[in-house]
């Protein structure tokens, strides 16, 4: 029997990984560098979008009320928080137009909440479709704080007409919204990266986050004014309360609907906080879900 003779490389002194690298082989899944990644995600935006609406659309369609619920959780939220902080516990006290001011907090905040509870769950939630299909992983954190976008932009529609109906008029501080909204999503955007690697790995962190995210949300000024609260205390605890950047996207954004909430109550420097919140947060879950791409969806 003659012996079998091809191009099989046979040099003892190679390891696994050297022999598969001379043979032009690849390990699967290997995370790309950085730049290629971005092209990668970048070049998936349309799919982003379109599991965004498919999701969003889904989410509702078992329900009688369908998206209407969109608007009703928020506002069953500003009801309650208003009968306990606004009626039983007096926080309303020298905010003008409450009722606004409550509303505009829950639905921003919510936005923030919702995105982070979301890209918590983003990675453990949709292993099949990560295992079945070859994509960059960002995506799914970013898709769902997408959904989470398409749903507060369709409430906005809602509480401007909250705003209007307590006395607000329409100025041009109205276009603000914009660039308050494309801030916070790119802030939320790298928070719900940041916490999907840590989901990823340590499920039960998505039992935790609720708890979190409601201490947070009592720090964030969303039923009360931190000016008002901080009046007495000593310097340091109101410049660390006013760089909470759920309280600058809050008061941004009271600050573009409300002509009640001058410019005088909004922190220091509000805009150039919000920027370097936005991009910090932003770049840095980017980094930090990327460097993990190797890990998702194995074990």
């Amino acid at each position: 029997m003659s012996e079998y003779s091809g191009s099989v490389d046979t040099r003892p002194n190679l390891s696994g990984a050297e022999l598969a690298a001379a043979h032009g082989l690849s390990i699967t899944g290997r995370r790309p560098p950085l730049p290629s990644y971005t092209r990668q995600l970048w070049s998936r935006r349309h799919f982003i979008m379109a599991f965004a609406t498919a999701r969003l659309t889904a989410m509702y369609t078992a329900a009688r009320l369908g998206q209407i619920w969109q608007v009703m959780t928020p506002l069953l939220n500003a009801a309650v928080y208003y009968l306990i902080f606004g009626l039983l516990l007096g926080t309303n006290r020298g905010i003008p137009n409450f009722i606004a001011y409550l509303c505009t907090g829950v639905f921003v905040f919510q936005f923030t909440q919702s995105a982070v509870l979301a890209g918590t769950r983003s990675i453990a939630d949709n292993l099949g479709l990560i295992r079945a299909l070859h994509f960059p992983r960002a995506c799914l954190p970013i898709a769902f704080t997408v959904i989470q976008l398409q749903q507060l932009i369709f409430s906005m529609g809602v509480l401007a007409v909250i705003v209007l109906a307590t006395g607000e008029p329409v100025s041009w501080r109205w276009l603000l919204i914009f660039p308050v909204l494309l801030l916070q999503s790119v802030f939320n955007a790298g928070l719900a990266l940041f916490m999907a690697r840590i989901g990823a790995k340590t499920t039960d962190m998505a039992q935790l986050m609720p708890f979190v995210l409601r201490t947070w949300m009592y720090l964030s000024g969303v039923f009360w004014s931190v000016s008002s609260f901080t009046s007495d205390a000593p310097g340091w605890v109101s410049a660390v309360l006013n760089l909470n950047p759920a309280l600058i996207f809050n008061d941004l954004m009271r600050y573009a609907l409300m002509m009640s909430v001058p410019a005088s109550l909004l922190p220091s420097h509000v805009w150039p906080v919000a920027i370097g919140w936005s991009v910090l947060v932003g770049l840095a879950g980017y980094v930090f879900f990327w460097r993990a791409e190797e890990e998702y969806g194995r074990g």
